[in-house]
């Protein structure tokens, strides 16, 4: 087997430059969930719902278990159905299974989309965390994913990191790739820019949101400018 160095295996930042972009719809939210929430949250998620259009809605909560989850997940499944976001339950396909969630989303530990497709079915959308590895994309790609998550982009206090991505990663993927991509960690609406600029189909925001000092409605709004900052190319 050979083996390359770190400077041989780097993605040119400049890649996607070489070729003419072809047609994405614009980037879009995708709202993760504080990693805790209180009878109370059900009114700050109609309220960041109230702040813009936003694509999708994952529900990820550590420390409790799919019972519990369970238990909590009904009226907020209610709200995204009424306002049309699809809702991911992170991590768990029997979760997944047990709510008829409109999606799952893995990390590398937790599954194979295969898996997930057999259990779920067809219309389920499959996501799966990628990191900063294109050989980790292509292969979510390969076994049936619907979109793939690039990231920590920015440094995050919302989950332990311990791979760095670059946005030169997004513009490569769509350049060679139709399957959607999602950057993830540390996203705000003052550092998203090179995100949308390189490519990113979705912004995956969680902290930016619920830790926004005018609440969670005028988090979703601060958005709007950098997401409408690339429009689409044309058909």
């Amino acid at each position: 087997m050979t083996d390359f160095t770190d400077e041989e295996l780097a993605l040119d930042p400049h890649f996607a430059d070489q070729f003419e972009l072809g047609f994405r719809p614009a980037c879009q939210l995708y709202l993760i969930s504080p990693p805790a929430i209180d009878d109370g949250f059900l009114d700050q998620l109609a309220a960041a719902f109230d702040g813009g259009s936003v694509a999708a809605f994952q529900l990820r909560l550590k420390g409790i278990d799919d019972h519990a989850i369970a238990a909590l997940a009904p009226p907020i499944q209610a709200l995204c159905a009424e306002r049309d976001v699809a809702f991911i339950v992170n991590d768990s396909i029997g979760l997944a299974k047990r709510l008829g969630a409109d999606g799952v989303h893995l990390g590398q530990e937790d599954g194979d989309p295969r898996d997930a497709r057999e259990q779920l079915g067809p219309k389920v959308q499959i996501g799966v965390t990628c990191h900063d590895s294109r050989h980790l994309a292509m292969e979510a790609g390969e076994a049936g994913a619907d979109y793939v998550a690039f990231g920590a982009f920015y440094p995050t206090t919302t989950k332990e990191t311990l791979h760095r991505a670059e946005p030169s990663i997004l513009g490569w993927w769509t350049t060679l790739f139709e399957l959607p991509c999602v950057a993830i960690g540390g996203v705000t609406a003052e550092n998203a820019a090179p995100l949308v600029a390189a490519g990113a189909d979705f912004l995956a925001v969680s902290s930016a949101v619920w830790n926004h000092p005018d609440g969670p409605k005028a988090g979703v709004a601060a958005f709007a400018q950098v997401l409408a900052s690339k429009p689409p190319p044309p058909r």
